[in-house]
């Protein structure tokens, strides 16, 4: 089974979209095993599986990314050549190719075996608001 997911973002940070992927999951494979599989369409952002009880986590892996590649307006990125589609583009790129833009996410009897605190995230790496995609696959376990 697949499908798509799409978000809309404001700029940069975490977006959860664990709710729409359960509830896809419960209306597809309600009762099945599997591995779901999904794999971001974009080269400047990321997927991650990351704690969601605490908004601040967020936060603070946003500011830790900013401090880690800051906008190639930033001195310390001069060396940077790929700049015409603005400050924050390729540091976009290092981001999205330090971070997983797929996960694998088992599946049992319909539910995402995720831990207490987890969710899945999109991570945009960009300033400007933007549509992304994510491609989403089921593959139900044959025993």
């Amino acid at each position: 089974m697949q499908t798509s997911f799409s978000l809309q973002t404001r700029g940069p940070g975490l977006y959860e979209f664990t709710a729409q992927l359960a509830a896809w999951l419960k209306a597809q494979a309600p009762r099945h095993d599997g591995l779901l599989t999904l794999m971001v369409r974009h080269t400047s952002a990321s997927l991650l599986i990351q704690e969601n009880a605490d908004p601040d986590v967020q936060v603070d892996l946003n500011a830790f990314l900013q401090r880690l590649v800051p906008r190639t307006s930033d001195p310390s990125m001069a060396y940077l050549t790929h700049t015409y589609e603005g400050p924050d583009d390729m540091p976009a790129h290092i981001k999205a190719a330090l971070l997983p833009v797929s996960l694998s996410i088992p599946v049992q009897s319909g539910v995402m075996r995720l831990g207490t605190w987890q969710g899945i995230y999109l991570f945009e790496h960009r300033d400007r608001p933007h549509s992304r995609e994510i491609a989403a696959h089921f593959a139900v376990s044959r025993v």
